[in-house]
């Protein structure tokens, strides 16, 4: 399978660049390369080759020269290459690595992000000396002096990002001195930054509160370029809203600024809704709420004459596209589709251009007329050849009555090959956050396990988003509670229906996923075999361990020490009633849920004596890498072939991790 994405219109939207990646397992190896093409699907061809990662494509103001970043050379830099001919251009040599480029529209300069020092800034030499000195001096060591000392996968050390400029010359210069990070970490990829249409002034989000491990407060910030930057010279434009802001977008007369707004503070999984400030006075309002549009709002764009925006939306496990008419308070549904990535719309709102893919269809780019009511086209057809090879299968949506009789929607995934009258094992996949959705979109697991001979079911319980904010807040406090009812019934339901074995049926998660594993292995339940990945067994150590406070300080009410929720839904307070034959999975690298808590969870399955299996990755993070996912997989059909009955891995696991690689000589079976 081939991953597309990153797509990116050209000004005048005549042109689209984007990005595809391929993987070689028996050379254990990721190449990814930058495309473009007409954005009426013409004059396809691909401009960047070899054995690099080519990433973020970004076109310069005139659309002459589209940047790109590479690691051809080591560390992540910034190159130009002009359309009309000739050979990329190194522009940058910047030791601590870039992302997310994004040029000024008056050409003059590219502003990236990058992890530097704070008292070092844009300073290179500094930057390299000081991670030098720690890296080959006969010291190594972490030190903190506050919380929020490591996050996700690495530790901070005294690093913090920044938003740094470049000059077409190389020059560099530091736009967000000072101790904070800037911008502000978003998982979902949303740029926090932009710059105004004038190329003057700078606006990103920053959290700078003295708490920042406790706190959800993000604010934008305005910065005057053409001013003496120094750290305290970004003016704040939403301190009057103790929570989330962040993803700012000026309009295009540079006179608002609209961005994405959260109103509870310290609660990451609230309302996204639409809000916009006045740059110049810091004026600012709420233009959507839950009584107007009650799921998350994504990214949001302007229209060309700034009187709408455009957005997507998590909606029932689909990510359509909205307009949205301020005056006349009028949400316009323009394009409805399981989801849809990295979208980008004309700026005259004839066309959009989008990355799309389902459970049934791998990532390719589509257009859609939206003069023509949003009728689709396929323009690419990179994963063609393996779509006419390989039984993809599609969801079927299921409505199953969960808890209180709220409807849980369920997406079902049948066996490539699939007969009615054949009788299949069932995996219940369950998702993390848990403040998600599961949602229609071409993902590996929703193809390894069908096409190796099982029935995949993946619910939206109580907590997922997309089904109206009040489903999302009924996690909050109620960990184990609705959730496993939810699951519990789904199971049944699932258990009954004629083509699934009722006594071959097992439960996998990741994240809130696996903590919920690990609470179903403490209760009686239908499940011959269970996978726990990356989840949580003593809520209280989980605590202690974890980096982003105010996640477990919001859905579990409170500190270990003040509130009874770490004992009432705890998976260690019920080990006596493990039984289950259990996977345990995590990653050395996971600060978000720290891999301890699975060793936990293998003592005690040790310890009662339950068959179970430990998989650590010592570079893995909450995520394993693309390649560490194929030993992933092969370990779950493994397990789930001892105790579904399903058919053996397609290689052998001992065989796998004992060369390392396919290339070494693992037998296919």
């Amino acid at each position: 399978i081939k991953t597309v994405g990153s797509l990116v219109l050209s000004p005048g939207a005549k042109m689209a660049a984007f990005t595809v990646a391929a993987t070689d397992f028996h050379k254990g190896q990721r190449t990814q390369a930058i495309w473009l093409m007409n954005s009426d699907g013409g004059g396809l061809r691909q401009i960047s080759a070899g054995e690099a990662i080519d990433s973020s494509p970004f076109f310069s103001p005139d659309g002459k020269t589209l940047g790109f970043v590479s690691n051809r050379s080591g560390a992540s830099q910034i190159y130009l290459l002009p359309l009309d001919g000739g050979d990329p251009r190194k522009l940058t040599d910047v030791s601590t690595g870039i992302s997310g480029p994004l040029w000024s529209p008056d050409g003059a300069f590219i502003v990236f992000v990058s992890t530097v020092y704070p008292e070092c800034g844009a300073d290179d030499a500094c930057n390299k000396d000081i991670a030098e000195t720690w890296s080959n001096g006969p010291l190594s060591a972490h030190m903190a002096d506050s919380l929020l000392y490591r996050h996700w996968d690495s530790w901070k050390d005294g690093k913090e990002d920044h938003i740094l400029s470049v000059d077409l010359n190389g020059k560099l210069r530091d736009l967000t001195p000072g101790p904070h990070e800037s911008p502000v970490f978003s998982l979902g990829g949303d740029r926090n930054y932009d710059i105004s249409p004038d190329g003057r002034r700078l606006v990103f989000a920053s959290k700078r509160v003295p708490n920042p491990a406790e706190s959800t407060n993000a604010d934008l910030f305005l910065q005057n370029l053409g001013e003496n930057i120094t750290p305290g010279s970004a003016r704040n434009l939403t301190a009057a809203n103790e929570a989330w802001d962040g993803a700012p977008r000026f309009s295009p007369d540079g006179k608002k600024i609209a961005y994405l707004s959260q109103r509870v503070p310290g609660f990451e999984s609230d309302l996204f809704r639409i809000a916009v400030v006045d740059p110049a006075t810091g004026e600012g309002k709420l233009l959507t709420d839950r009584n107007m549009f009650d799921n998350w709002a994504n990214e949001v764009r302007w229209s060309a004459d700034g009187t709408a925006v455009f957005f997507t939306a998590q909606e029932k496990g689909e990510t359509p596209l909205y307009r949205f008419t301020p005056s006349a308070g009028r949400f316009d549904r323009l394009i409805a589709h399981a989801s849809l990535d990295d979208l980008s719309v004309d700026p005259s709102g004839m066309f959009a251009l989008a990355v799309r893919r389902s459970v049934g269809e791998p990532a390719e780019v589509w257009r859609y007329d939206l003069a023509a009511g949003g009728a689709p086209r396929r323009l690419t057809f990179f994963n063609k050849p393996v779509e006419e090879e390989v039984d993809i299968r599609p969801a079927e949506r299921l409505s199953v009555p969960g808890a209180g009789g709220k409807p849980v929607e369920v997406f079902l995934v049948k066996p490539h090959g699939f007969t009615p009258s054949t009788k299949y094992p069932l995996i219940l996949n369950i998702h993390g956050g848990p403040q998600q959705q599961w949602a229609d979109s071409f993902r590996g697991d929703w193809q390894v396990y069908p096409g190796a001979g099982y029935i995949v079911a993946f619910a939206n319980p109580h907590g997922s988003v997309g089904y109206g904010q009040d489903y999302t807040d009924a996690i909050s406090g109620d960990w184990g509670g609705r959730v496993y009812e939810d699951l519990m019934k789904v199971t049944e339901h699932l258990a009954g229906l004629p083509f699934v074995d009722r006594d071959r049926v097992g439960a996998m998660g990741w994240s809130y996923g696996g903590y919920m594993v690990n609470w179903i292995e403490g209760h009686d339940n239908p499940f011959k075999c269970l996978a726990s990945m990356m989840g949580a067994f003593d809520l209280s150590s989980k605590y202690g361990a974890t980096e982003e406070l105010w996640f477990p300080e919001w859905d579990l009410r409170g500190t270990p020490w003040d509130s009874e929720d770490y004992k009432k839904w705890n998976p260690a307070d019920r080990v006596r009633n493990f039984k289950t034959p259990m996977l345990v999975i995590s990653g050395e690298k996971d600060y978000r849920i720290a891999y301890t808590e699975s060793l936990q969870m293998f003592t005690a399955l040790q310890k009662r004596k339950v068959p179970s299996r430990l998989v650590i990755f010592p570079r893995a993070g909450h995520w394993p890498s693309w390649y560490e996912m194929a030993f992933y997989y092969l370990v779950h059909l493994d397990w789930f072939h001892r105790y579904l009955g399903g058919p053996p891995a397609p290689y052998d696991v001992q065989d796998f991790l004992r060369n390392r690689a396919f290339k070494g000589g693992a037998k296919a079976k």
